[in-house]
């Protein structure tokens, strides 16, 4: 692990402007700095650096943080690879704590094996065969780190000559056991592909058979460092593409990618046998705006990208759908030199909202009436699944495909899209407090004792927010980097403290005046302490907060 006083050696080190700057293009504004936000779509500039609070923020998604949250963010790497990245670029040395044995055996096992793979790939004539029959030439070969796994028994010798224990190698998937606890390697007269996570680790294999086994296609089981769910295959070397070009193809398999970049779509990555999921929806948005399904045109790729088109419309994705007939993918048009094809395809998806309606209305005979009506229904809740702006924009589209009157399309009132929320209350007052706050943590303890979280109103979020220490609060980020509100000096602050005492004050006086269901010996007592704190205040003398909360 890397040293904690390290890092914070680094992130003194870091300037901001300079780090942001790598990215995007910063523009003056004032004493902070605007750009498009490349975490979303936009046109006019609501990303912000802030040089002097050396934070990020943008006022339109809500992200904001320091040098590091922002190279994470942009780069998709995991908090070590950044401080790691950021290190070497700008020549500052780490210091560790002792190494991880257990992740260096996992490490030294996958690199083994795939080296193994790899070299075994080179004089295995019936691999090389199938690969180059399919259009994929040596210099891809190289690139995508294409293998070849032999008999179970060669990789298990090749394992023991490393000192690698079979029990190790059977945690990290490579190894499997039989009925009987007899040990076999799990990939055996394979081509081999290596599996990469987002920042670059090896993580398991995926395997083509080249003989007559039944399972044409596996992966490495699922395990503490290999989830289906979570990894994109090609997405470590397409990530700096995807950034670029702010778009990105999802396809099926391993050949799709492999092909896809050989003829310059180097945006392309796949899923591992599954459909998309929910947590790689993330990991696509973080890098583009705009995302292509690319499936096949069979029943299980239709679904997939019915499936993935709803995941992504809720999201306000950008892109849309390409289903490939007649029994071709992406492999085998760029092996018939259908490029120029290509490219004209994923110019013009099928929108995933239309997509989506199509679909579902597909599956119903809209002849029959009793149909007709379930597929309306099925309709209004994927429409309800989308933004309040969009449900309105498609009552039109859907009415025309149903065949009924757009009057009878009913749209829900609410967006599920927390992005879609109205425009928050403001308190200026509270506001320039909360800055104030930020601005000096030291005046935090002393305040304290005479400012509790009902003195703010509309602000008492991010009041509390400042008590629990968590900075990284995106409001708290937004107030922190805003040039409209004012920073407070410590004889201002205590003069605005003052006054919302007073004001708190008299909101308890009178309440108690009217209150019937205190006793009249607690109510005359309560109100002399109130008066008398009043006077207190109006003379300047801050009062305890235990003292006002006798209520």
């Amino acid at each position: 692990m890397i040293e904690q006083s390290s890092i914070e050696n680094l992130k003194n080190r870091l300037d901001i402007v300079d780090v942001v700057g790598e990215y995007l293009e910063l523009k003056k504004s004032g004493a902070n700095f605007k750009a498009n936000c490349p975490f979303h779509g936009e046109k006019t500039p609501s990303f912000v650096v802030s040089p002097s609070k050396q934070i990020f923020h943008c006022f339109g998604c809500g992200i904001g943080g320091d040098s590091i949250k922002f190279v994470m963010e942009y780069e998709k790497l995991n908090y070590p690879e950044t401080i790691e990245k950021l290190a070497q670029k700008y020549n500052i040395s780490l210091t560790y704590t002792e190494v991880d044995e257990s992740k260096e055996k996992q490490k030294k096992i996958l690199e083994e094996l795939n080296y193994f793979y790899r070299k075994y790939f080179d004089r295995d004539f019936k691999a090389k065969e199938y690969i180059f029959s399919r259009g994929i030439y040596e210099s891809t070969v190289e690139k995508f780190e294409i293998g070849f796994a032999p008999a179970s028994h060669e990789s298990l010798n090749l394992l023991k000559s490393k000192g690698i224990n079979l029990n190790e190698a059977l945690e990290v998937g490579v190894v499997a056991k039989d009925e009987s606890g007899r040990a076999y390697a799990r990939f055996t007269n394979r081509i081999t592909f290596p599996i990469y996570n987002s920042g670059g680790k090896l993580v398991g294999f995926g395997g083509r058979t080249i003989s007559n086994h039944p399972a044409k296609y596996i992966n490495s089981p699922q395990s503490k460092i290999f989830d289906k769910s979570r990894l994109l295959y090609g997405f470590n070397k397409a990530r700096s593409s995807i950034s670029k070009m702010d778009e990105v193809i999802v396809c099926e398999g391993y050949l799709d990618v492999i092909m896809l970049h050989q003829a310059g779509f180097t945006n392309a990555v796949a899923t591992l046998g599954t459909a998309l999921t929910t947590s790689h929806v993330p990991m696509l948005l973080k890098g583009s705006s705009r995302v292509i399904i690319a499936y096949d045109g069979d029943k299980a790729g239709i679904n997939a990208a019915f499936k993935a088109s709803t995941m992504l419309s809720a999201k306000g994705a950008k892109g849309g759908v390409v289903i490939f007939e007649g029994g071709k993918d992406p492999a085998d048009m760029v092996k018939d030199s259908k490029v120029k094809e290509l490219k004209e395809i994923f110019s013009k998806p099928k929108g995933f909202i239309e997509f989506c309606f199509e679909i579902i209305i597909s599956s119903f005979n809209l002849n029959d009436p009793l149909q007709k009506e379930d597929a309306y229904k099925e309709s209004l809740k994927y429409l309800s699944t989308l933004s309040p702006l969009l449900q309105e924009e498609y009552k039109g589209y859907l009415s025309s495909l149903l065949k009924i009157d757009e009057k009878l399309i009913r749209t829900s009132k609410q967006s599920r899209d927390p992005q879609n929320r109205l425009v928050r209350r403001e308190d200026t007052s509270e506001l320039t407090l909360i800055k104030t706050f930020l601005a000096h943590p030291n005046l935090i303890d002393s305040i304290l004792d005479t400012v509790g979280e009902d003195v703010f109103v509309v602000h008492k979020a991010e009041f509390l927010a400042i008590l629990k220490g968590e900075m990284e609060n995106p409001y708290l980020m937004e107030i922190e980097i805003r040039d409209d509100i004012k920073e407070l000096s410590e004889e201002e602050l205590k003069d605005q403290i003052l006054k919302r005492l007073i004001m708190k004050n008299r909101q308890r006086l009178s309440q108690i005046k009217v209150d019937r269901s205190i006793e009249f010996e607690k109510k005359s007592f309560l109100l002399r302490r109130i008066n008398e704190n009043i006077k207190k205040l109006q003379k300047g003398e801050l009062v305890s907060y235990e003292s006002l909360s006798i209520i």
